[in-house]
């Protein structure tokens, strides 16, 4: 795994189950002709706050970038939207990591109102490793691989979730 003995901020654990995150409100300009939120921005936001779990619980992300020249890359995601949102709703992610190794990470994350609890989307997706050097896959740090087994085992015993695995496609009876 690549040399960095000290970690980047964050902490060690033992990590909520689910982690949350807050701080989130639907500004003006995310919001469509339909009046709701535009489908873009389910994107931006998802990452803002995967920005956050990853800076304030795990000392990844942009500290990760500046002092290594490497970070977290989405591979693949895959949006879930169950009801609109709209301008001014306040919003907290719910996040859980599914699994990881030493170069990635898989996480499922809920999109929740705050107003009544109800969650409004969700995103499952999948994470790598990348140095800003190579362009190419790079293992964790090993404190960074150790906080990511160590958030998936504290995560293990929450209850599955429908839109978990999910594949899309239309539904034939």
């Amino acid at each position: 795994m690549t040399r960095q003995t000290e970690p980047l901020g964050g902490h060690d654990g033992p990590y909520p189950a689910p982690v949350e995150i807050t701080g989130f409100t639907v500004r003006p300009d995310w919001i469509d002709y339909n009046g709701h939120m535009n489908v873009g921005y389910y994107g931006v936001v998802f990452d803002l706050a995967f920005e956050r779990l990853l800076v304030d619980h795990l000392g990844l992300g942009e500290p990760q970038v500046a002092a290594l020249e490497q970070g977290p890359y989405i591979l693949q995601s895959h949006l879930h939207f169950l009801r609109e949102v709209r301008e001014g709703e306040a919003l907290v992610f719910r996040f859980r990591m599914l699994d990881a190794d030493h170069k990635r990470g898989h996480y499922f994350a809920q999109m929740v109102s705050v107003e009544d609890g109800v969650v409004s989307a969700t995103q499952e997706a999948l994470f790598m490793n990348v140095s800003h050097t190579t362009g190419r896959s790079e293992p964790y740090p090993d404190w960074a691989a150790v906080r990511l087994a160590r958030m998936v085992s504290d995560h293990a015993a929450l209850p599955p979730e429908p839109q978990i695995g999910r594949p899309i496609g239309i539904r034939r009876k």
